[in-house]
């Protein structure tokens, strides 16, 4: 049976939520059991996440901790670190949870082999049944884990975020939609959207 502390009906939820099981998802479920441990749960904005890469975790930490992108409590900033921040905003509590690198000699080839595999959308059918069978296994094994076999807890490398922004809308003049206005770009004194401003920008 799992050692992870999180209920076996909020994981069936994150399943649910993210469409399948996989080591990626198990990851995030630890990172959030963490997270909770640490920080606790977020109401609304009162804690706030920031992932470091937009993996498969990020949907089981949205399901498990209310840091959601819905939100704006949950930032991605999507540089392709396995490191995620949690801030709490009532008292400054802020940590970082960083997944440790496989030893040498960890992992199996034949796991990586099939990965890459996948990857080129080359498997054949053994192969994907035998691909899917590491990865439930593997999952299993990241739910087993004791968690500071998985993490180090570590200070976050950036600042809290704001709270999210409520700004108005504006027109794009170019295409008639609406953009934030924190978003919307000034060429030549008219207001556009990014798209709009990038087909007008002169190419080098």
């Amino acid at each position: 049976m799992a050692k992870t502390a999180i209920p076996e009906e909020k994981i069936r939820e994150a399943i649910t939520f993210h469409g399948h099981w996989c080591p990626g998802l198990a990851t995030g479920i630890r990172v959030a059991e963490l997270a909770l441990r640490e920080v606790g749960r977020a109401g609304d904005e009162d804690i706030v996440a920031v992932a470091e890469s937009d993996t498969c975790a990020v949907d089981a930490i949205q399901v498990l901790t209310g840091c959601t992108v819905g939100k704006g409590n949950l930032v991605l900033l999507g540089i392709g670190k396995m490191g995620f921040s949690f801030y709490r905003r009532r008292d400054g509590k802020a940590v970082r949870i960083v997944a440790r690198p496989q030893k040498p000699g960890e992992g199996s080839d034949e796991y990586r082999r099939l990965q890459a595999k996948s990857n080129e959308g080359t498997l054949t059918l053994e192969e994907a049944e035998r691909f899917e069978t590491l990865r439930q296994e593997r999952g299993r094994r990241i739910l087993e884990a004791d968690l500071d076999e998985l993490f180090e807890i570590k200070k976050p490398l950036r600042p809290m975020p704001p709270h999210a922004p409520m700004k108005r809308s504006l027109t794009c003049e170019e295409c008639g939609e609406s953009v934030m206005e924190t978003k919307a770009r000034l060429s030549d004194g008219r207001v556009l959207c990014p798209d709009c401003f990038e087909r007008e920008a002169p190419r080098p």
